[in-house]
């Protein structure tokens, strides 16, 4: 697969699955911190007071298309950061040379800080010797002219609270009166993640039976869970929408259209489960999150960017899927953020 090797950009460079046919998620590269964000105790590391949180200064590069990114997206619209924090979005077919920037598409945008091809360029102009994988989404500071951090999980942590002021009064977190913690919010994104969000792709990508037999067991497995802790609580942790609704959200909601038949995830679609449906429904209609959600972009992206997987790059036209349906969830309580914007 493609990669940066010493700032040159190379075609060949590593190999997305192990000896045994699993996929292997490469790690990714820049982990800074924004002064003011509360780090995960599991995280090792510390806000970097050179990342003062200001309006104006970062900027986020992003695709439609990735859940990965989708976080980032939904966290900066959900807490009112729209006008705090720029955008800019690629094409969401991504070839040989990678991430690209063609404005002229529908949904996509000029790279808006510095007029690039493609984003690679920009991982370049932080580290000339670069050797990384080029991923969304990506944190731009603009003062000291760098990729502050390019790992989901933590951009998401950093907008949730390293921007307070800046955007409205929703937090993405358990408040004070919650009986749960930001400790349940972590350890739940970390349960989800390696069944769920990566398992998709561990079923997706496998090249031996084995291990798509692996994954697509933990992965149902996993959805089943949720599906039955979800039967009397509206969300995953406490009383309110928080990040682990997020990290859920983005995987959920490309399920159907994606990864049920691109993936070969196809034991149930998510419309089927009981609870999971009404619960992604939920999500979507909550204020600030339908339109985040690209499905056109979500499904180009798919199903014309992996030829070892679909190689003919035809996109699947179904289901029709209706995310505006009634739910009924807020029958059960909790509180989804405010759209009310800050003063």
């Amino acid at each position: 697969m493609n990669q940066l090797v010493d700032g040159e950009w190379r075609t060949d460079a590593y190999e997305a699955t192990d000896g045994d046919g699993s996929f292997q998620r490469g790690e990714t590269t820049f982990r800074n911190w924004i002064a003011g964000s509360d780090v995960p105790a599991h995280v090792d590391a510390e806000p970097d007071d050179r990342f003062q949180p200001e309006a104006g200064r970062y900027h986020l590069y992003v695709s439609y298309a990735c859940p990965w990114a989708h976080r980032a997206l939904l966290a900066r619209s959900l807490l009112g950061l729209e006008d705090a924090i720029g955008v800019s979005v690629v094409d969401p077919y991504r070839a040989e040379d990678g991430w690209q920037f063609t404005p002229e598409k529908a949904g996509c945008t000029p790279d808006h800080l510095h007029g690039s091809d493609y984003l690679r360029e920009l991982y370049v102009a932080a580290d000339p010797d670069a050797t990384c994988r080029v991923t969304v989404p990506v944190l731009w500071d603009t003062e000291e002219e760098t990729i502050v951090n390019n790992e989901s999980r933590e951009i998401l942590r950093t907008l949730s609270t390293a921007f307070d002021g800046l955007g409205n009064d929703a937090s993405l977190l358990p408040g004070p009166d919650d009986e749960a913690t930001v400790a349940d919010v972590d350890e739940v994104i970390t349960e989800i993640y390696e069944p769920i969000n990566n398992g998709v792709y561990r079923a997706g990508f496998a090249t031996s039976q084995s291990a798509y037999d692996e994954a697509v067991g933990e992965l149902f497995d996993a959805l089943d869970r949720w599906n039955d802790h979800l039967a009397d609580q509206r969300y995953l942790v406490g009383h309110s929408l928080t990040e682990a609704d997020i990290c859920l959200f983005t995987t959920l909601v490309r399920f159907d259209h994606v990864y049920h038949t691109h993936f070969m995830c196809n034991k149930q679609f998510i419309h089927q489960y009981e609870h999971l449906w009404p619960y992604l429904r939920d999500l979507y209609q909550t204020e600030g999150v339908a339109e985040t959600v690209n499905m056109s972009h979500i499904k180009e992206h798919y199903y014309t960017t992996h030829p070892d997987v679909t190689p003919s790059g035809i996109i699947a036209r179904g289901p029709d899927l209706d995310f505006e349906a009634p739910h009924d969830r807020d029958a059960l309580g909790g509180e989804a953020p405010t759209p009310d914007a800050a003063d």
